[in-house]
């Protein structure tokens, strides 16, 4: 639940604890206006839950087709889009405010990240934090679809270290300007800032198990 309400308020959309108990079954629909709500952020939780699984698979292979699986749990109206689900222009309204790539260049360099992420040698050279987060840097600056672009990249950066045992790097809402000023900076700047995250990640995690080990005491 807090991965999905920080994940949404990095892309301006702020979910409430109603929202968010109401679409995960805590409490009962009290206003069906909220259903769409309710959709989305049980395709973004289902998104979460195929991460976990792909960062589960004995081999996994990155790939275009991995990137659109994801985006297609997100987006899902988009399965029956027909041709590639890539945008085909460079919205003049929009979010995030760093240089993307034109549409015709989208396809090959989704192809040239993924076969770098796949590449042994960059797997032997790359610390695993500085992968994810030079990976999400790199997919930011392709920007490939018209929706959910910052999600996709933010769950293939955690998937990266989902894979080799690190917990996922949730971006937190208060760090949104700093996100962006990353990805307009470079990807260190964006691998300082998945450090912070994991690191608060770790600290949160603690707390809890200290908290709750007291309260057992």
């Amino acid at each position: 639940m807090s991965w999905i309400y920080h994940d949404s308020a990095l892309e301006g959309t702020v979910y409430t604890t109603e929202e968010l108990e109401g679409a995960f079954g805590l409490r009962p629909v009290a206003d069906s206006s909220l259903l769409p709500v309710y959709d989305e952020i049980r395709q973004h939780r289902a998104a979460i839950a195929l991460t976990r699984e792909m960062a589960t698979r004995k081999r996994l292979v990155y790939s275009p087709e991995l990137l659109r699986e994801l985006y297609l749990t997100l987006v899902p109206e988009e399965a029956e889009t027909k041709g590639p689900l890539y945008r085909k222009d460079i919205p003049v309204h929009r979010l995030y405010f760093h240089e993307i790539s034109p549409p015709d260049k989208i396809a090959p360099r989704l192809r040239q990240l993924t076969d770098w992420m796949n590449s042994p040698e960059t797997r032997r050279s790359t610390h695993t934090v500085r992968l994810a987060a030079k990976a999400h840097f790199r997919f930011m600056q392709i920007f490939p679809f018209p929706r959910a672009s910052g999600k996709v990249g933010r769950l293939l950066m955690n998937l990266v270290l989902l894979r080799q045992g690190y917990p996922p790097a949730i971006i937190h809402a208060t760090e949104r300007q700093r996100y962006y000023d990353a990805l307009k900076t470079s990807s260190n700047a964006t691998a300082s800032l998945v450090a912070d995250a994991l690191t608060a990640s770790i600290d949160s995690a603690l707390r809890y198990l200290t908290s709750g080990m007291a309260a057992s005491a």
